[in-house]
């Protein structure tokens, strides 16, 4: 008997320690005391009450769980942040970017969430700072103005970007989209009506990309076409181009490569290919259109891509060169290539537009007052004796590390490189 009331004793206390351990752990690392994990918070931080009347409360705040997020002691983050506070988030949003995503935004991968979201209450669906396209225009600037000056709008971009955008990340597609053209386009647009099929002169487009004519965000012309329309697509002249529209391959092109452009721009590829040295885009499989959007663009001379983010598309190091550059060289900062360089071809190294680069840089620079150091004609490089002292013995077109886009970090270590005697 005295056994047996010993073990009920022992059950007792063990289940009783149970008890304990479940509260201490209901309170947190912290072991506050019960209710206190929200209520103590609020007597000190008396503005949250107003805080708190907002339509939608962060969950940790509205159970009253400041810990959540925040350490009442001490901490190595700011705002007494639990956590780094471009990682906190993600300790209970571990799935707002999907494994393997095929585009993220920016902000997300930066861990920003702060930009969009408050982390204590908002007015706004999902704390949002602001609702609707508004939020995302505080960032994309640009994009907004461009929309909010369009001529012709479209719809959905009017009522939020978020009908076709993911904001955190696509699992599948570019630019964040929630579906891929034509898919995500067909959702609104019947492609079985007459009129769109009179409209597209016959060709199914429904199974082509929509934004190579037209721009989803809106434009200046008729139909949201991009604002710079290539000729026969503004005359329907398709087949001007492609096979008849009841053929095998409708969109299967007459000719290949630059051959077809030539059919227009005779006078222009004759030039080009008479020239000593031709920029070999031209002249591989695709032609063309490895720089130029075939149909429209939203970019002067049918660029598929503003000059600087197009040419970097293959001289990467170039741009990322200037990029780090004290000095910013202005043609290439305001992504004007084509200011030093011929796109097409050119009788000159580096398809310069000029062999001498005192004319080249004399176009914008007054050289001839800008050093009484002796350059040009006859004046050799005494590093090679081959070569003239020109423009470019000193400065690196591209930029440098250095200012003024020198190769060396003084003016007096560029100097004694020639003057070797003065050296130290």
């Amino acid at each position: 008997m005295r056994l047996h009331n010993q073990r009920i004793f022992m059950l007792i206390v063990f289940l009783a320690s149970l008890s304990v351990a479940s509260m201490a752990a209901a309170q947190g690392k912290f072991k506050l005391a019960e209710g206190a994990r929200g209520k103590m918070c609020l007597e000190c931080h008396e503005t949250f009450s107003d805080v708190m009347k907002k339509k939608h409360i962060h969950s940790p705040l509205a159970e009253g769980n400041c810990t959540g997020c925040h350490s009442p002691h001490t901490t190595d983050h700011g705002r007494l942040m639990a956590a780094d506070a471009n990682s906190i988030c993600q300790s209970c949003h571990e799935d707002i970017v999907p494994q393997d995503a095929a585009s993220t935004h920016q902000v997300v991968l930066e861990g920003n969430c702060t930009l969009c979201h408050d982390p204590h209450a908002s007015n706004n669906r999902n704390n949002l700072i602001e609702a609707g396209s508004a939020l995302c225009f505080g960032c994309h600037v640009e994009l907004g103005e461009d929309i909010a000056d369009n001529r012709y709008p479209h719809t959905p971009v009017q009522q939020d970007c978020l009908t076709c955008h993911n904001p955190h990340a696509s699992q599948d597609n570019d630019h964040l989209l929630t579906a891929s053209a034509p898919a995500l386009c067909v959702e609104c647009h019947d492609t079985s009506k007459g009129t769109f099929k009179d409209l597209h002169m016959g060709y199914p487009v429904e199974t082509a990309d929509c934004s190579s004519c037209h721009n989803p965000h809106g434009s200046g012309q008729r139909s949201i076409l991009h604002d710079v329309v290539h000729e026969p697509v503004s005359n329907r002249m398709c087949k001007q181009c492609h096979d008849a529209p009841d053929s095998a391959e409708p969109f299967a092109l007459i000719r290949d490569s630059y051959e077809l452009c030539q059919g227009c721009h005779y006078d222009m590829v004759n030039e080009t290919f008479n020239q000593e040295r031709i920029h070999w885009p031209l002249v591989d499989g695709a032609g063309c259109i490895n720089c130029h959007s075939p149909h429209a663009s939203s970019v002067t001379g049918l660029l598929e891509k503003p000059m600087l983010e197009l040419c970097g598309t293959c001289h990467a190091d170039t741009v990322s060169r200037q990029e780090r550059s004290q000095t910013p060289h202005p043609p290439i900062a305001e992504g004007e290539c084509a200011t030093c360089h011929s796109v097409h071809s050119s009788n000159n190294m580096f398809l310069l537009n000029n062999a001498s680069s005192f004319d080249l840089c004399g176009e914008c620079h007054e050289w001839q007052t800008h050093s009484t150091h002796p350059i040009g004609e006859g004046i050799v490089d005494p590093r090679n004796r081959n070569m003239e002292l020109d423009c470019m013995s000193c400065h690196r077109t591209h930029g440098t590390e250095y200012k003024h886009f020198i190769y060396y970090e003084t003016i007096n270590d560029l100097c004694v490189q020639c003057h070797t005697k003065y050296r130290r």
